[in-house]
């Protein structure tokens, strides 16, 4: 700061040293420290494949296996002035998740079933879909597009549904963050809403909203290639129309959605 100040205004180094309140002694101060051994060595280590994931304390052991007889300290000064230092990952830790059968509802509004599913558009730009159905029928309530679906976003979502179908009893639901934030979860409970959490790695344990994804990756989402989202929901909405009205369903005594429920 202070060389920049000299540089930058006209004034002396005593003047600038005391404009950033630096002693001068400092400013004159050259470390007598080599440190270009430590930094050679690091360099050597971490780009050996074995030692790219190392962390300090794995270097500085085969340094001393090495008989180098640097001290930790200095180690740590040199590999964090690096910026060696790998960021730690920890892992989401959720609460045990009770197996719960999978029954079918004896009328609409008693269990929904939601997932996100993931494609890409034309310019390779990833965007995501989120899909509710009914899992009395299997109709088909909601399907949005957008390139990111916060909490907020899924519960301004599922406010509109409500508005249009009702409440339902429950909602079945994987372990993913949109679902499992305070968001999400104060939301359901404002409305008495049950959340049903399938257990880690289960997705079967969601299989009719699993399996309304396929069909509408098949028909869909591997069928044509999308300029925007615009198109997307041009051709869904066209789709979804269809799917609940006219397309047979064999769960369903080869009835689409809506016919089955009126029966």
């Amino acid at each position: 700061m202070a060389v920049y100040l000299m540089k930058s205004y006209p004034v002396s180094t005593t003047r600038a040293c005391k404009v950033i309140d630096l002693p001068k002694s400092m400013f004159y101060y050259q470390s007598s420290k080599d440190d270009q051994p430590v930094i050679d060595k690091l360099n050597e280590l971490v780009s050996m494949r074995v030692n790219h994931k190392a962390g300090q304390d794995k270097l500085y052991e085969r340094i001393r296996s090495e008989g180098i007889p640097w001290n930790y300290k200095r180690v740590r000064r040199v590999y964090l002035a690096m910026g060696l230092k790998h960021r730690q990952r920890t892992k989401r830790r959720l609460p045990k998740r009770e197996k719960q059968p999978l029954t079918v509802p004896i009328g609409r509004n008693m269990s929904w079933s939601m997932d996100f599913m993931h494609d890409s558009l034309f310019n390779k730009r990833r965007f995501r879909v989120f899909n509710v159905i009914d899992d009395c029928n299997r109709q088909a309530l909601m399907i949005e597009a957008d390139f990111s679906f916060p909490s907020h976003g899924v519960v301004r979502m599922l406010e509109r549904a409500i508005r249009e179908y009702g409440i339902p009893m429950k909602i079945r639901v994987d372990n993913g963050p949109e679902f499992t934030c305070s968001v999400f979860v104060n939301w359901c409970a404002q409305r008495d809403i049950l959340i049903q959490y399938i257990q880690p790695g289960r997705p079967m344990q969601n299989a009719y909203i699993e399996r309304f994804n396929r069909t509408f990756r098949q028909d869909v989402l591997d069928a044509y290639i999308f300029e925007d989202l615009y198109q997307f929901r041009e051709i869904t909405e066209e789709w979804l129309e269809d799917y609940n009205h006219h397309r047979p369903h064999e769960s369903l005594n080869n009835l689409p959605p809506l016919k089955y429920q009126s029966t």
